[in-house]
């Protein structure tokens, strides 16, 4: 049995070196192009590293106003379209989580049914919309559109973490002269920062990596975002293929740190959120 289970742990190693390569070259590839002239990145045959690697490419990005302010279109719509959700999901699963009301398993469905359509098939509508209140090339009307399809998992999530929260909780707050709106806010909020560190994770993704609707409700270059800003790269008769491999890494760097730096709650938040009372 043991050089079976050896071989059977040698495979299973095996196997995940090969898809980590798999994964991790084209990253690495990415990285290494970044530092390279553009003429060098199509060189044949290919190198991983050139003798002229420099920060050309991430100088040309931190120099031009325009490229920077595609990086800060990008925080302010991912930074409040996480708040927004948040703020909305915390309230709308609580109430799903802790009262029963009328017409609450059609609301359920309801917002269950969003997450099932393809955002691709609301574009239309969605224009026709934005431009008839006139939110047209404005941060509003990212921020909102996004909302739209992030509040359905919020709210889904949160409501499965709640449910894992003991009512008693919030009757002992109540017993204590504490009101709902105090019990969420002060206690079952605290306790449930997994929960919320995850769902803020997803829906900072969501928005930060966002292309389609971002292309279609904008129309000038100062409302645009990193992902608008890297498509802008493809000239009509160049590519700035250096430029675009750092703006993808510049872009990749914030969902990076802040799974690094909240995994644990990450994981846990969508663990326990998958458990029902």
């Amino acid at each position: 049995m043991k050089p079976k289970k050896l071989a059977q742990k040698t495979g299973v190693m095996i196997a995940l070196i090969a898809g980590a390569c798999f994964a991790g070259l084209p990253v690495v590839w990415m990285v290494s192009s970044s530092f390279k002239p553009n003429t060098q990145i199509f060189a044949y045959p290919p190198h991983l590293f050139e003798s002229d690697m420099s920060w050309t490419a991430y100088a040309a990005i931190f120099t031009d106003p325009e490229k920077v302010r595609f990086f800060l279109n990008s925080y302010l719509v991912a930074l409040s379209v996480t708040a927004g959700t948040l703020f909305v999901g915390i309230m709308g699963a609580y109430a799903f989580s802790r009262w029963e009301f009328r017409g609450k398993r059609v609301l359920n469905t309801l917002i269950i049914s969003v997450q099932a359509i393809p955002p691709i098939t609301l574009l239309i509508p969605y224009f026709g919309l934005i431009v008839a209140l006139g939110l047209y090339n404005t941060y509003w009307a990212l921020i909102l559109t996004y909302m739209v399809f992030t509040l359905p998992y919020a709210i889904l999530m949160l409501t499965g973490y709640f449910n894992t929260i003991p009512r008693a909780l919030d009757e002992a707050v109540m017993i204590d002269g504490a009101n709902r709106f105090k019990a969420l806010w002060q206690v079952i909020v605290p306790v449930s920062i997994p929960g919320l560190v995850s769902v803020a994770i997803y829906t900072f993704m969501q928005a930060w990596n966002e292309f389609l609707f971002a292309l279609t409700l904008t129309k000038t270059n100062n409302m645009r975002t990193v992902p608008i800003g890297i498509q802008l790269l493809m000239g009509q008769h160049n590519y700035e293929w250096n430029q675009m491999m750092a703006m993808s890494i510049l872009g990749c760097l914030p969902v990076l740190i802040l799974f690094l730096f909240f995994q644990r709650y990450f994981i846990g938040g969508m663990t326990a959120g998958a458990v029902k009372n």
